[in-house]
C-alpha cells in the first residue's frame, strides 16, 4: 500500500497547514483551514483535490477557512463532537477512539483537551504521523485556555507514549522562542543547546523546524520533561507531582 504524501507549507503570520495525500485514491486531506486562500495555493502546487477537512479545534485560525473550501469543493469536515456547534460547517463529528479514513489510510481520534476543551489529535498509526494541532509545540505546548494543567498534562501522557519516531505535525511554528524559554529551565539540557543552535539557523534561512518526532520532544521539550531533576530543582518543585510541574512551567512559560 502506497504510504501518505504530506505536504506543509505556511498559513497567516505563523500558522503551518499541512495536507495529507492518498496517492492510491487520490484523496486528500487538509489538518484544519487557517486560510482558505493558503489551502487552495498548496492545492494547486501539488495538484491535488480536497475531499477532507480534519479540525483539531474550534478557534479561528484553525477554521477560517472552512466556508469557502466547502463551497469550492464539497468537502467534508470532520472535527470534535464536544466543539462542533463552533466549527463552521462540520459534517461528522469524533470522540476519543474514532477512526477517520483519508482513502485507504486511516487516523486515529484521540482527545487532547487543555488548549480547549474539546481538541483532539488525530493519528495515522500505519504512516507513524501525528497531527497535534495546539496541544504540543516543538519545544512547546498550547496555553491553557479552556483547560487545566492536569487535563493537558493527561493529554502529552498520550502523546509522550506513541512510538519515539513517530513525526509530529503542529499547528504553529515558534521553535526558535520556545527554545529561549526552555534553555531557562533546563539549561544543562544537551540536546535542547543542540536544538537552539538548529533552530536559529533555519530561522535564518526562513525554513521551518517542523516537523519534529515523539522522541526529539521527549528530549528537548521541557513541558515533556516535569521529571528532568534539573527542571524540578530549578523550579524549586523537587518530589512535587509531574502534572504540578508541568503547571508551574507552563505559567513561567506565560510570562516569559
Amino acid at each position: 500500500m502506497a504510504k501518505l504524501e504530506v505536504h506543509q507549507f505556511p498559513a497567516r503570520s505563523d500558522n503551518y497547514g499541512v495536507l495529507v495525500h492518498d496517492p492510491e485514491t487520490g484523496a486528500t486531506a487538509s489538518i484544519d483551514a487557517p486560510d482558505a486562500d493558503a489551502v487552495i495555493e498548496a492545492l494547486y502546487q501539488k495538484g491535488w483535490t480536497l475531499t477532507h477537512i480534519l479540525i483539531t479545534h474550534h478557534h479561528g485560525d484553525h477554521t477560517a477557512g472552512n466556508k469557502r473550501l466547502k463551497a469550492l469543493t464539497g468537502c467534508i469536515i470532520v472535527g470534535p463532537r464536544q466543539e462542533a456547534g463552533s466549527i463552521p460547517a462540520i459534517d461528522v463529528e469524533v470522540n476519543e477512539g474514532d477512526s477517520v479514513a483519508v482513502g485507504n489510510s486511516n487516523a486515529l481520534v484521540i482527545e487532547t483537551p487543555g488548549h480547549t476543551r474539546g481538541h483532539i489529535s488525530y493519528l495515522f498509526p500505519e504512516d507513524g504521523i501525528v497531527f497535534v494541532g495546539d496541544t504540543l509545540f516543538s519545544v512547546g505546548c498550547g496555553k491553557l485556555l479552556e483547560g487545566d494543567a492536569k487535563m493537558m498534562w493527561r493529554s502529552l501522557q498520550k502523546l509522550m507514549a506513541l512510538p519515539a519516531e513517530t513525526q509530529l505535525y503542529c499547528g504553529h511554528e515558534y521553535t526558535r522562542a520556545n527554545t529561549k524559554f526552555a534553555l531557562t529551565v533546563e539549561p544543562g539540557n544537551s540536546a535542547l543547546q543542540a536544538r537552539a543552535v538548529e533552530a536559529e539557523e533555519l530561522a535564518k534561512r526562513r525554513q521551518p523546524a517542523l516537523p519534529t518526532t515523539i522522541g526529539r520532544e521527549l528530549a528537548t521539550n521541557p513541558f515533556l520533561r516535569p521529571s528532568s531533576p534539573e527542571i524540578q530543582k530549578r523550579l524549586g518543585m523537587e518530589g512535587r507531582e509531574l502534572w504540578e510541574i508541568f503547571g508551574e512551567t507552563r505559567k513561567r512559560k506565560d510570562r516569559f
